[in-house]
């Protein structure tokens, strides 16, 4: 049967839809400062609910991805931008070199931590692993944006990164922002540095000495221990 973007779209909606849950959608809609609609569902049964449609047999092609992840992102439910999410990763070990500009529409709309960290962490992530080119380019174009979101994509991307995280990268999303009163710049830069501090603490250490942070970031980066420990 022809793949049809409308009919997806319509069976995720319906299965969730049906699993709805009011009372539970009135607490997770306050969680999230009541930017979003919800169905009201647990994220293990959310899960399970998705599965089906992410069977290989049963998602879209590569060439209608960006089309049903814009249908999805457009819906007011936050659980069709998380089935969404998860569908792009499926497409991840697959990722072409187009696929940026749909990762950075998703960065852009619908903007919440929930989103931007999973899109941050796995999405980009993936990615620019797989082509690092692109790295030093899409940084400079979010850099040049009046948008702290896309601020923590670039922060956060490397996150997993491990032994192949570029520091000079690293180095580069975070110095112009270290003064930023924005929580969420804070938190990302404390979160980069103490992730990255697991593989090379030295280096980390030595960044946190160097640079006058603001204390949430510095707390953060030092979590799992103090700097000349």
């Amino acid at each position: 049967m022809e793949f049809t973007v409308s009919t997806y779209i319509d069976e995720v909606r319906s299965v969730l839809q049906a699993a709805a849950d009011d009372e539970i959608a009135h607490g997770q809609a306050a969680y999230m400062r009541n930017k979003f609609a919800f169905f009201g569902i647990k994220t293990t049964d959310r899960r399970a609910l998705y599965k089906p449609f992410l069977a290989k047999d049963q998602r879209p092609p590569h060439d209608l991805l960006a089309a049903v992840v814009h249908d999805l992102w457009a819906q007011p439910e936050r659980e069709l931008h998380y089935f969404a999410l998860e569908l792009v990763e499926k497409f991840a070990p697959s990722f072409r070199d187009s696929d940026l500009a749909l990762l950075e529409f998703l960065a852009k709309e619908n903007q919440w931590w929930d989103s931007i960290d999973v899109i941050a962490t796995k999405l980009l992530g993936a990615y620019f692993k797989k082509y690092p080119d692109a790295r030093h380019p899409a940084v400079e174009r979010w850099h040049a944006e009046d948008d702290f979101w896309l601020w923590r994509c670039a922060i956060l991307f490397q996150l997993k990164y491990k032994s192949k995280t570029d520091v000079t990268l690293l180095a580069s999303t975070i110095l112009p922002f270290r003064q930023k009163k924005e929580f969420f710049i804070q938190k990302a830069i404390g979160w980069a540095l103490r992730e990255y501090r697991r593989t090379n603490a030295a280096w980390v250490n030595a960044f946190v000495a160097e640079h006058d942070l603001m204390p949430l970031s510095r707390r953060e980066a030092l979590k799992h221990g103090p700097l000349l420990a």
